[in-house]
């Protein structure tokens, strides 16, 4: 699925002259190593900011200090303000952000393990959504990853 997916993005980007850059906490990087398995792909992605902690989160991506107090990393305004942050950061036309839970430890009742908010940023719209996943934290991690990559191509047909 993910061999059809990313040609399926690259080739998109590339006709619109538009770049992709993420930001990434609970998968730590995956989505870049992924994006950049495929040659070529340097033509329409630009970079990613792995930012797992909250330093990170504000120093580099500008998600503000009072976001992560009120809503926490894991929130839709958390991923939101990530995904507009790469691109600022990067100059990039498409973002996209993770933040969550992929355990084992760490979750709560109200965001259980597998708990992963996804952002997408693309022409200046801004979009989040919430997945729960199961499995183990790697589970949870290529859960999030072929998710975030579907969503973002169904945005890219629509934009």
């Amino acid at each position: 699925m993910i061999e059809n997916i990313v040609p399926s993005i690259g080739k998109i980007l590339i006709e619109k002259g538009w770049t992709l850059s993420t930001a990434e906490s609970c998968t730590g990087g995956l989505v870049a190593a992924t994006l950049t398995d495929f040659s070529g792909s340097s033509a329409w992605f630009s970079g990613a900011i792995v930012a797992y902690s909250n330093e990170i989160k504000m120093s580099l991506l500008h998600v503000p200090e009072s976001t992560l107090i009120d809503h926490g990393a894991v929130s839709e305004e958390t991923v939101m303000a990530m995904a507009e942050g790469v691109c600022n950061a990067l100059g990039t036309n498409a973002g996209l952000s993770l933040s969550g839970i992929a355990g084992p430890g760490g979750g709560t009742p109200d965001k259980p393990v597998g708990t992963v908010w996804m952002g997408w940023h693309l022409n200046g719209q801004t979009y989040a959504e919430k997945f729960v996943f199961t499995g183990d934290r790697m589970a949870v991690k290529k859960q999030s990853l072929q998710k975030i990559l579907e969503r973002f191509l169904k945005i890219l047909k629509n934009s």
